[in-house]
Formats: C-alpha cells, structure tokens, sequence
C-alpha cells in the first residue's frame, strides 16, 4: 500500500484523505515521531498521544486563517509534520533544523513561541478578543493538558472567558499524566469526594446489598460502579467549568478520529466559549511509552528496534544526579529539610530523592509561584525548604521569592538546574536571567559550583545560611579536570569567598560556576603558546569576594581580568564584579566580561550553544588571546 504521509504537504493535502484512511495516516505519523525523537531525542510520549486529536483538529479547522494553540507546546509534533513540515522533521531539535516547540520563524501556522505551561487559554482569548473588536471570523482554538490547566494562569483565562462574545473552543486534553503524575486537588478532586462519611456509608449498605443478588450481584455491582464513576466525571467536571460560565462536553476518546471530526464541526459553528474535554493515552502506539510514559516524556537518543528501546548507559554522572545524591544524604541527617517540586521530579532529580524521603518531597503541579510560598510557609514554621525548579522556570515566581520570601528574610533554598544553556529544548528553556533576577533582591545569597565537590559543599553551606539562597548548575555532565590540572581537596565554601585554582601572570580568568572548568581549559590552551594565567572558581555573585578583587584591581597589578558566566551580561556575574569595584573604588579599565550574547540563542547541543556564545575552551581562549595581543589592554 503505498503511503500517504509523502503526499501531505499542508493542511490542505490532509483534507483531501477519506475520513477512514486518517487511522493509517496517524500510524504513519507514530512511526515518523518515534524514528526522529530515537536519533535526535525530544518530547515522545506526548505527541504520541495527541495524533488523531491533531489530525481531526487539521482536518476541520483552517489554521492557515483559524489559530490553533498549544499549552507549552512540546506536543506540536504532529502539527509542524501536517503543515509542510514533514520534510525536514528528521532536523528536529539540531542546530538549524526544527524548534521542538512552535515556532512563527517557521511557519505562520505558529502562533507564538511558547514552551511553559499555563498560556495558551489565555492568549487565545486575547486572540479572540481581537478577531471580536476586529470583526474578523476566524476560528481560535486552544489545547491544554490536565497538567497545565491547574496553572494559575489557566484559571485566570478561563474566568476571564466573560470578555468575549464570539467562538473560542479550548479543548482539555487528559491524559492523566504531566510529565510526571498530575499533582493537586483538581486532579484528586473525585477520589476525595470517596472519603466523605455520607457517600462511604451509602457506598458500602449499597455494595453488600447488590452483591447478596443471586447469579447477577457481582456484574451488576460492577456495572453500577462503571456507571456511577462515568457520572461523577461527566456531572463534577461540568460543574467545575460551567460555574465559570463555559459550557462543558466530555469526556470523548481522543483516539476516535471519527467523533472528534464530528464534534469538531459542531463546535467549530457554535458562536461562544465552550471546553471540550478529551481523554488521550501518553505514549499510545509505543508499548515502552504505554508502560513508562515518565521516561519517554523526553528521552535522550535511544536504540529503536521494532517496539522496544534500549538506553544506552553511561558512566558519567550529571549534575542533577550528584544533586539528588548529596540532597538524599543531607536529608537523612537533617530531618527539617523538605524538599519541593513543581512538576519537575524527575527533571530536578527529587524522584530519586523521594523514593528514599516519600513523605518530604512535596510536588505542587505546574504551578510554581505556589512551590515558592509553600515554601515560605515551611520556612516560617521552623522547617528548611528547597525549592529544586529549572532556571527558566524560577522567572514565572519571582514576586513570590520577593515578597515571601527575601522580604521575609526566610532561609528558603533554591536550587536552579538547567541553569544557562540547556541545549535542544532551546530559546524557551534558556537559562540566562537567574542571576539577575535573584541578584536584585536583599537578603539573597547566590552560589554556583563548578563540579560535584563544590556542589556538595554549597549544598552545606545552603543549610548553615539563615537567609534566603541559590545555587545554580547546568544540564550538562559532571566536567573533569585536565590532567595537568589536578586539585587539592575541594575547601568548604565560606559566604563570598572565592577558590583559586591556578595561577599565571598575563591574565586573570574569574569564572561563576562550571564555566571555570571551560576557563580551565583555555587557561592549559594558551599556557601551550606561552601566555600563563590565573583562574579562580568565584563560587558566589553575592556577595562577590571584594577583598580578592581589591588584589586583582590593585595598581600593583598590571593583568586583565576577565569574567566569565554562562549567563545573559544585563545584570550578571560580571555586572556584580564591576559594581563591586565601583563601591570599593577600584579601576576597571582592566576587567572585561565575558558571557551570553543579548539575543536568543535557539536549540541545537549545549556543546554547540556554548561554541556559539565563545564560552567553550576554544572560545574562551581566542577572545582572550585577541585582546591580549590587541594594544587596548
């Protein structure tokens, strides 16, 4: 048979299909999905279980005029493969090839770049808002997960639904699972209505009495129980919606190509907001994804044969694992500490640390700005929290680390993985605003470890601190040293003081965080065409070591200082070390900044990203042998 999938170049290719070949179209569509995300990694699980909602969605609406939007957007696969995409979806997440998330450089079936959750109900309603002023007729939609519409932002948009008189379909896509378990009590909310005394009381006289029935007790008892919970999804979940004034449908199989085009027509004619609710299975076609959804939700490269996968194992430790390691341990000794996720327990590394503390590794959902004052709350009641969040997460909770948190003077710890460059997730997930964010506030202390002897140190000291503090450290492995470079034990980290590792004559590499490795590196490059130079671990951005900077800005000293953060310049490490020196009125004429550009740099490897920004050892060395050749210093 030959396939279809070669011969769908738009939307409009699609809507030529018979409805009845669309089920061989989306095991086509799996097939492609789970080739690439194989070879180039990406988001698996999801996008699997979104096919036929993504073609059905395709197959009635217009999106070349309708807009379509995705919450987070990391299910957009089968989206960017049904609008001209398809082509080149083996680029996916590679330098130059395609966003793992929407993207408008792409394609103007993109609406906007997205990659956090909680969005899309509302920019979909400032999209319809618009077309409703405009007078124009397109069609908005917007598909949320059961994870995302617990976000506070969700909740806003959807009370906000009042605004508009016009279409706008928001369809729940329920697949039971974030990228973890769904957290919170909309997603507890039936299996608590089971504790109420009346209801369990009821529940039992009923069971006992139906199952004595002869021949039919036991099938009946389990038909009512069908029926009954078939009922109290269908009446609770409407009300929930529907007090928000949108009217409710659902639940439906996500999977039923055939109904969703059905219903899809309807609604795409009703004239005002309405939630359609869609049951879908994470990982649907992929047995290992069926059976672990967590682990496919966005596997590294994998060995694809037929329905299996295999990892393959390395023996290198990364720094969210020697983060989950040291946390276990400092746990066992400190029972005040409690550690908190929002969604991210196996990005973070707190599943792990769960497995051994269940009771003291709290999971908020997606819903960040609540981890942060929970946290608040702990801490004030004489506990030691920890928020683990990724970098680019922690800008969604910022007012809550100022009010209730630094404002409060609460030794609140956060610690920021995937801090800096994250690699194929790209401009969505960049980690560059932290230290500026955090460097703002009073009362804030803010570390970066350069390797696992450091971070274990600054897990330590986070501890001792009766003040708010971060750490922070990339997605990336554990670095080691050049063999030339073999270091005493790591010293216990004192606030603001900072670690020298090597020393030299010509210039002075002061480094925050693991890019003192990468300086490391350039340091032994150019120590090969003779030019020496001094590399330190600055270990903290506050409070900056100002009596090592008073040396290194002394008139006695002749060397340039360069300082060095994977991090955005506005605001960073180095902006820290020049208002330091401001303070203590020392000559800067000398320090130069090195750091990420002020643009977005998009998904490709972290290596390359790094390559990209001049902040690998090649690149560290090359910009300061330029400028310590050139006649400015």
């Amino acid at each position: 048979m030959e396939k279809l999938l070669p011969h769908i170049k738009s939307p409009a290719d699609l809507k030529q299909l018979k409805i009845e070949q669309l089920p061989e179209l989306a095991q086509e569509i799996r097939r492609l999905i789970m080739t690439t995300v194989s070879k180039n990694g990406g988001h698996l699980s999801s996008n699997l279980g979104v096919v036929e909602l993504t073609i059905a969605l395709h197959y009635v609406f217009d999106f070349a005029h309708d807009r379509l939007l995705w919450d987070v957007g990391h299910q957009c696969y089968v989206h960017k493969i049904l609008t001209g995409r398809a082509q080149s979806f083996d680029t996916l997440r590679r330098a130059g090839g395609l966003s793992g998330f929407p993207s408008p450089a792409e394609s103007t079936y993109d609406q906007f770049f997205v990659g956090h959750g909680g969005t899309s109900i509302a920019t979909a309603l400032g999209l319809a808002l618009g077309a409703q002023i405009r007078r124009t007729d397109e069609k908005v939609v917007a598909v949320v997960g059961d994870a995302s519409i617990v976000n506070g932002v969700s909740f806003e948009g959807l009370n906000n639904t009042s605004l508009l008189r016009r279409q706008l379909l928001i369809i729940l896509n329920d697949n039971s699972m974030a990228i973890d378990t769904t957290q919170g009590a909309f997603a507890n909310y039936l299996a608590r209505l089971r504790l109420s005394r009346s209801y369990e009381d009821l529940h039992r006289r009923t069971k006992i009495m139906v199952r004595r029935m002869p021949y039919i007790g036991q099938a009946l008892h389990e038909g009512l129980h069908r029926l009954k919970d078939g009922l109290k999804s269908t009446l609770l979940s409407r009300q929930i919606f529907e007090q928000l004034g949108i009217p409710y449908f659902g639940p439906i199989d996500g999977h039923d190509i055939n109904s969703l085009i059905k219903l899809l027509e309807t609604f795409k004619k009703v004239d005002h907001p309405v939630l359609l609710h869609v049951q879908t299975e994470k990982g649907r076609g992929f047995g290992p994804a069926l059976k672990d959804p967590c682990a496919f939700h966005s596997p590294k490269p994998f060995k694809l044969n037929g329905e299996t996968a295999r990892f393959t194992a390395s023996s290198e430790k990364s720094f969210t694992a020697a983060f989950a390691h040291a946390l276990t341990r400092l746990m066992a000794r400190e029972p005040s500490l409690i550690s908190i996720t929002a969604a991210m327990p196996d990005g973070t590394g707190l599943a792990k640390v769960r497995e051994k503390f269940p009771d003291r590794v709290i999971d908020v959902g997606i819903a960040e700005s609540a981890a942060v004052d929970i946290a608040a709350g702990l801490a004030k009641n004489g506990l030691r929290p920890l928020v683990a969040i990724y970098s680019t997460f922690l800008q969604r909770c910022f007012d809550q680390i100022f009010q209730e948190v630094a404002l409060q003077n609460l030794p609140v710890i956060f610690c920021l993985d995937r801090a800096g460059l994250v690699g194929g997730d790209g401009a969505v997930h960049q980690g560059f605003c932290d230290i500026t964010l955090l460097r703002s506030l009073p009362n804030m202390v803010l570390m970066a470890p350069m390797d696992e002897p450091e971070l274990i140190q600054a897990l330590h000291l986070a501890l001792k601190l009766n003040c708010p503090c971060a750490l922070r450290y990339p997605r990336d492995l554990i670095p080691t040293p050049p063999p030339s470079q073999d270091q005493p034990p790591c010293p216990p980290f004192e606030p603001g003081k900072a670690r020298t590792l090597r020393t030299g004559k010509d210039a002075v590499l002061l480094a925050y965080g693991v890019v003192a490795h990468h300086a490391l590196q350039a340091a032994e490059i150019l120590s090969r065409e003779g030019l020496e130079s001094t590399v330190i671990s600055a270990r903290f951005a506050k409070p900056i070591d100002q009596q090592l900077l008073t040396e290194l800005l002394s008139k006695r000293s002749k060397s340039p200082i360069f300082t060095i953060e994977d991090h955005g310049l506005a605001g960073g490490f180095g902006s820290a070390v020049l208002e330091n020196a401001q303070i203590l009125h020392l000559d800067t004429r000398r320090l130069i900044r090195l750091g990420l550009p002020d643009r977005f740099i998009h998904h490709s490897s972290r290596r390359q990203q790094l390559a990209e920004a001049a902040l690998d050892a090649e690149g560290i060395a090359d910009q300061l042998r330029k400028l310590l050749k050139s006649k400015e210093l």
